[in-house]
């Protein structure tokens, strides 16, 4: 069967420019929008150009034009669009809705890919103020989704391995603690952390598959199911030193986040999700889903155990 035409919307940014790479490696003709937002930020460009030299097509267009979106779109099969919903980056949810009207004016796309890959919204409209409004601006894409009636595939369920693993999932920092790690609550509330080339693979895999068509992908591979004591415990043998573990009860963590400012409190109640609720893990997959590792065993997926020895 051919390989289906890819666009990705954002692919320069952390998860774009790796699903990139997996829909290059994988054998599709890839399309990589170029925006003229991007002005001077020569990393970027930079990141374009080596993906032209892989062999990916270059293809201008910009949220604040839509008739060039719609000549984006129509070159292609899929579009995949991980833009940032992270506010410690950026948050650019909803100009998604732009991207949603391109499609269905250009009538050729057999699957939609939107920006999700982390909780599903879905399952989130218990979520604090103000981190929900992350899983609401992605509720109001997937709204516009369905109104246009565009196929689509959500894959979700992920915590990123680069802000949760090697720093044994402290906030605020990206690197091992050296002394102190700090337990939310007792510890063992399982979270799904992948490694994000592994995401982007997987991502990568759904587009031409029958079986992921109009549901949601879960990113639960089950060996990195794990519970933040598992994720320090496997860093203690890794440096053979025992750290000290300061627990921090519900109560006192949701205390600490009225004095942070907006971007912490976002980022501190989705870390509430996950710690103290499992969110990530706290179901079963019903027919809604399709979980990544049963559907695409060929995937290798980085075990933690592997991940985190970087930085030992």
């Amino acid at each position: 069967m051919e390989k289906s035409k890819v666009l990705v919307v954002g692919g320069t940014g952390y998860l774009g420019r790796r699903i990139v790479s997996a829909s290059l490696s994988q054998g599709h003709p890839t399309y990589v929008l170029q925006r003229p937002e991007i002005g001077l930020d020569i990393d970027k460009v930079q990141i374009l150009l080596a993906f032209k030299k892989q062999g990916a097509h270059l293809v201008e267009g910009s949220f604040s034009d839509l008739e060039s979106l719609v000549r984006a779109v129509k070159l292609v099969d899929v579009v995949i669009c991980p833009m940032s919903g992270v506010h410690i980056r950026s948050h650019n949810i909803l100009l998604q809705l732009q991207l949603v009207e391109a499609i269905k004016k250009a009538g050729n796309i057999k699957r939609f890919l939107p920006s999700e890959f982390g909780f599903d919204p879905a399952r989130m409209g218990h979520a604090l103020e103000p981190g929900r409004v992350t899983f609401d601006d992605k509720m109001v894409v997937r709204k516009a989704i369905q109104d246009a009636k565009i196929p689509s595939t959500y894959v979700c369920g992920a915590g990123f391995a680069g802000y949760l693993a090697v720093n044994l999932s402290q906030m605020g920092t990206l690197v091992p603690p050296k002394e102190k790690v700090l337990i939310y609550g007792d510890g063992n509330a399982k979270v799904s952390i992948v490694d994000e080339d592994d995401i982007a693979a997987y991502t990568i895999k759904t587009i031409d598959d029958p079986r992921t068509l109009n549901k949601t992908l879960y990113l639960r591979p089950p060996e990195n199911e794990l519970s933040q004591k598992q994720l320090v415990e496997m860093w203690e043998n890794l440096i053979g030193k025992k750290l000290e573990h300061i627990s921090i009860s519900e109560e006192d963590f949701l205390a600490s986040m009225k004095g942070m400012d907006y971007a912490g409190q976002v980022g501190a109640g989705h870390f509430y999700h996950m710690f103290y609720e499992g969110a990530l893990t706290n179901f079963e997959i019903g027919e809604e889903g399709e979980e990544a590792s049963k559907l695409y065993p060929e995937v290798k997926y980085t075990r933690m155990n592997e991940y985190i020895k970087i930085y030992a």
